[in-house]
């Protein structure tokens, strides 16, 4: 893979008619990944995905009346590192309390989180100055 980088930053509404925009962003940027000899499919499932996963948490749970209405996006490729945060401006959660689904149960919602964690290298989730963010990495080797 070439070590050119890639940064992509998108500023949605917090309305879930835009989470099919940001996982097909995502989808493209992984189609057009210079050199990549993985499985390009399947990684541009997951980043969709994942990406659409983020996205709708925020909009589910981080949004109210006093927050920001918007929820920031940034992808970043560098020296075969996909980093993807996801900003937001509500209370905020404590990433460790965040309980396993109960696959017993087949739970229609609550896989979130589990699945963004499934797929991607590395999670974590802070408070910044002004917002909190989630960051997402990928080791593309």
């Amino acid at each position: 893979m070439s070590p050119a980088a890639v940064q992509v930053d998108v500023i949605i509404p917090t309305h879930t008619k835009y989470l099919d925009l940001v996982g097909s962003i995502g989808e493209r940027v992984v189609r057009e990944l210079d050199g990549f000899t993985g499985d390009r499919e399947a990684l541009a499932y997951q980043l969709n995905l994942v990406l659409t996963e983020a996205a709708a948490n925020v909009i589910k749970h981080a949004h109210d009346a006093a927050s920001k209405d918007t929820v920031r996006v940034t992808i970043q490729l560098l020296d075969e590192t996909l980093t993807i945060k996801v900003y937001d401006h509500g209370q905020g959660f404590d990433l460790e309390t965040v309980p396993s689904p109960d696959f017993a149960a087949a739970p229609e919602s609550g896989m979130g989180l589990f699945l963004i964690r499934s797929m991607m290298d590395k999670v974590s989730y802070t408070r910044q100055a002004d917002c909190n963010v989630l960051e997402l990495v990928k080791y593309l080797k």
